[in-house]
């Protein structure tokens, strides 16, 4: 890298950074640039480097500072940019980028004490800004500890002669100091709505589609991502068979691809606009539920993971007390914006209610509809079963059985399809997965004019007994099919559980392989394997620990603040919370300034002063008193004379006490002769006592 010449040296020569200060500044951009390296362009992270790289240079006092000419360049071609690609990566992470340039740019140009505060203040909203991304505990203690070393640097900009450990010292009391405070406003402020929205993200990530096809789930079935968390309320614990997650209802096929409903995407798209009204026919679903409380509910909560989609997840028939989730027509549960981050939300499912017993005549003729001569393979075989079992259920089970009978195999390995994909499936290969199954049984079924639609979503879940709580991985993607009945509504089959009932009844470990699946493409597959008893058992306990993360904290909302506020006042009234913060921010500010030396409760004695006057209280009582104005040295005279078994001990204890008070020592000096001066305190205590003891025993 050429040396630059510093564009006005008389300027820069007023504003000198310490190394320290330098060496703080490197860690400390670093380390807050790293948080958000997933967001960070490749051109972003390049400039950032070169930054990075040019603060090392002037650390190391090979170059100078860059002229603003150079600076105000690489700010409007970083601008210039992100405006290219922002449609691309969303608003959000090009405001991320912008800003991280922003704080990298600056950082190379500091000129001044004020720029240095400008760097760190930038530094923090970063920080602040990475829990929209990451909320996870093990992302906040990252988050934590990039705090500390951000803290550190305006330590040493004010401790410039403080060593390093000086500096991590002050600044970890700093922000521990702060734990209280932050403590306090956590409990006592009131959880309103934010002020403003998150933009959106450049796209989804890992999750279900809106679309199935003979490809889509099987790539989820290679991600050990967690895709949600439940727990159930009342200690229930539902078996997994019962455990089907409703995400997305699909009854549009077209030959190769089930996708949803335009009435129903034009209805996610209604309730995605600011200030929609809720639509009516969800007051009459709720009214139904209402009416059918008898048949019994079952109350869980669900922590969804950041998906930059809208669909949420629920059994059977599902309804939020939420006021931003809400209940679409095909009985989904969908948020009124995208998941960008972990969504703590509450459900009550009812098992045994009917779905639709009454449905439109468009919806029937929706999901009766099939491309023209389609598969006429499977559409003979299902004329087959209309005419053998007239009666639908019958026919329905006869279809169901038809898989269990024939040499079908489970696999997320098919062969290939051609045109006629259910044809070449279901007379031909017999090898597949969930969505072959389903999409077989589906079209078969409205062949036989039984309407029939495919839903996606996620099946079973991983229990952990230490938190009392079902983690749903993405890997547990699934597909089944719903058929409509008269006066059933919409019933549940699952062909898959003909093929494989262990993948049902047992969850997806039961079938495949961990290698062989999810962990196919990882390089740490054994570490993700649920071989290790020791390892699952730890893995499960840091999960725990996360779950209970993501409750207490991400999930604190006003019912949880209300009870732990009445757990610790008895009754919430404004003056009981007044008086509660007032009392807390006086122990904290009593707290600091005692730790700041502003407060001195009493008067106090380090622990080498009390160790020295120990000994002479114990030598007050062998008849050698020391004199209020009496220096060590003549009060060490008097006890040579009067006790000369002790007076070489003593005299070792005395040149430590005067040194220790009133010489200027080394930092090693000095814990060297303080701990030669408590041990030397302890051995003439030691002998005093045992002298003692020998002149009584001779008395006697």
């Amino acid at each position: 890298m050429p040396r630059i010449k510093s564009a006005n040296p008389q300027t820069s020569n007023k504003f000198n950074l310490s190394r320290q200060t330098l060496m703080w500044l490197l860690l400390t951009n670093i380390a807050i640039i790293s948080p958000l390296y997933e967001q960070t362009t490749l051109w972003s992270l390049a400039i950032c480097s070169i930054c990075i790289i040019w603060r090392l240079g002037i650390y190391i006092g090979k170059v100078a500072k860059p002229p603003r000419w150079l600076i105000t360049v690489l700010a409007l071609a970083s601008a210039m940019t992100l405006t290219m690609v922002v449609s691309q990566i969303g608003a959000l992470n090009a405001l991320i980028n912008l800003l991280v340039l922003g704080y990298a740019l600056k950082y190379i140009e500091m000129r001044s004490r004020r720029d240095v505060h400008i760097v760190v203040l930038v530094g923090y909203f970063l920080i602040a800004l990475s829990f929209i991304q990451q909320q996870s505990l093990w992302s906040a203690i990252h988050l934590l500890i990039v705090t500390l070393i951000n803290t550190c640097v305006l330590v040493s900009l004010h401790h410039d002669k403080g060593q390093f450990r000086f500096t991590a010292n002050l600044g970890t009391k700093i922000v521990i100091q702060s734990f209280p405070l932050a403590i306090l406003l956590f409990l006592v402020l009131p959880r309103l709505p934010p002020l403003w929205l998150v933009p959106a993200q450049g796209g989804a990530t890992t999750g279900l589609s809106s679309t199935v096809n003979f490809s889509n789930i099987t790539e989820l079935t290679r991600s050990a991502e967690l895709a949600f968390r439940a727990t159930f309320k009342q200690g229930e614990r539902p078996k997994n068979s019962a455990l089907y997650w409703r995400a997305i209802v699909m009854e549009d096929y077209d030959g190769k691809q089930w996708s949803q409903n335009s009435s129903i995407t034009n209805s996610e798209q209604a309730l995605s606009q600011p200030k929609t009204d809720k639509h009516s026919w969800r007051h009459a679903t709720l009214r139904q539920l209402d009416d059918a409380e008898k048949l019994g509910s079952i109350s869980y909560s669900v922590i969804a993971e950041a998906s930059a989609q809208q669909w949420l997840f629920g059994l059977d028939v599902a309804t939020s007390p939420d006021s931003d989730i809400t209940v679409l027509a095909d009985h989904r549960l969908f948020a009124k914006r995208p998941i960008d981050q972990r969504k703590l939300y509450n459900v009550t499912s009812f098992p045994k209610q009917k779905m639709d017993p009454v449905i439109a005549r468009k919806a029937l003729d929706i999901n009766l509809s099939l491309p023209k001569q389609s598969n006429p393979g499977t559409r003979l075989l299902a004329q087959q079963f209309k005419q053998q079992y007239p009666n639908s259920q019958s026919r329905l089970k006869a279809m169901m059985d038809y898989f269990n009978q024939q040499p079908y195999y489970y696999t997320l390995r098919p062969p290939a399809v051609g045109q006629q994909q259910i044809d070449d499936f279901l007379l031909n290969n017999k090898s597949g997965f969930c969505v072959h199954y389903a999409s077989a049984f589906a079209f078969m079924a409205r062949v036989t004019g039984l309407p029939a639609r495919i839903v996606s979503g996620y099946q079973g879940g991983e229990y952990n007994e230490a938190g009392g709580y079902y983690s749903i991985y993405q890997y547990m993607a699934h597909a089944w099919v719903e058929v409509w009945l008269p006066n059933q509504g919409w019933t549940r089959y699952d062909p898959t559980a003909m093929i494989a009932p262990e993948r049902i009844e047992q969850g997806f470990d039961a079938v495949f392989d961990p290698h062989e699946s999810y962990l196919f493409d990882s390089p740490f597959g054994y570490l993700g394997s649920r071989t290790s008893d020791i390892f699952n058992q730890l893995r499960m306990q840091f999960a725990g620990i996360d779950y209970l993360w993501s409750v207490w904290v991400l999930g604190f909302n006003t019912d949880k603040q209300q009870d732990v506020l009445q757990q610790l006042l008895g009754e919430v009234t404004q003056l009981r919370v007044a008086l509660f913060v007032l009392i807390t921010l006086s122990i904290i500010g009593l707290a600091i300034a005692y730790s700041a030396g502003l407060l001195h409760l009493g008067r106090s004695q380090n622990k080498h002063v009390k160790a020295y006057l120990a000994v002479c209280h114990l030598l007050t009582s062998r008849g050698v008193k020391r004199a209020a104005n009496e220096g060590p040295d003549d009060f060490n005279r008097r006890v040579k004379n009067a006790l000369p078994f002790i007076a070489s001990d003593f005299d070792k204890l005395t040149r430590y006490y005067i040194a220790i008070q009133y010489q200027k020592l080394t930092p090693s000096a000095y814990k060297r002769i303080s701990r030669l001066l408590i041990a030397q305190s302890r051995w003439i205590k030691f002998n005093i006592i045992k002298q003692r003891l020998a002149l009584d025993k001779t008395n006697t």
